[in-house]
């Protein structure tokens, strides 16, 4: 006999397909009753690891868990700067928080963790290079790395220029990243002539 209802079993199945946290909303918009989602808690098939974030209780470790959970707790937010260098390696920065963009103007959720740095964008600088990687059962916004090398030089004065020619260096030395297109999303960030003499002594 079955230790879990119909209902249960289906909710448990759900969170194993997806392979990573959940919002409580996602799960009721999946058609789930929240007093499965409480039962299944208190039965400790699953558990609460932060305000309205669920997971399975016995499930993998996250191998991006800052940038997943920030991705949750921030859905307008786009992962920018020295936290996208680290998920694209092409830095040996450790970030301190999560690098988070938003649009000028937008309200900044206050995250207790992982602890969030905003950054404000505005025009085709906040439209232009978002992508989407797959981490831990999330689809999360990202900025692409000429994007976030190019966002580098724009805010050097707060991350460091060291980090951003450094991470330009290894980016083009590891052919990850193309000049040409990082040249392209400099001009959309008003730091094309910052950065030209970089690409051009680095080609």
């Amino acid at each position: 006999m079955s230790k879990y209802t119909d209902r249960e079993k289906k909710l448990v199945d759900y969170f194993e397909v997806q392979r990573g946290p959940r919002k409580f909303s996602d799960v009721v918009k999946e058609g789930f009753h929240p007093a499965t989602l409480r039962s299944l808690v208190e039965a400790g098939a699953l558990k609460k690891t932060d305000r309205g974030i669920y997971c399975l209780a016995n499930g993998a470790e996250l191998s991006q868990p800052d940038l997943v959970m920030a991705a949750l707790k921030v859905p307008k937010g786009v992962i920018c700067l020295i936290s996208a260098l680290s998920f694209y390696q092409v830095t040996d920065e450790i970030p301190r928080w999560v690098d988070m963009a938003l649009p000028k103007g937008a309200w900044e959720n206050k995250v207790e963790y992982p602890p969030v740095r905003y950054f404000h964008f505005s025009g085709k600088a906040w439209e232009e290079g978002v992508g989407v990687q797959p981490m831990d059962g999330q689809l999360v916004k990202i900025y692409t790395l000429e994007k976030t090398l190019a966002d580098c030089f724009k805010f050097r004065n707060r991350i460091g220029l060291d980090v951003a020619t450094n991470a330009l260096k290894e980016a083009i030395r590891t052919k990850r990243a193309k000049p040409q297109t990082i040249y392209d999303y400099a001009k959309i960030c008003r730091v094309d002539k910052v950065l030209k003499p970089y690409l051009e002594a680095l080609r």
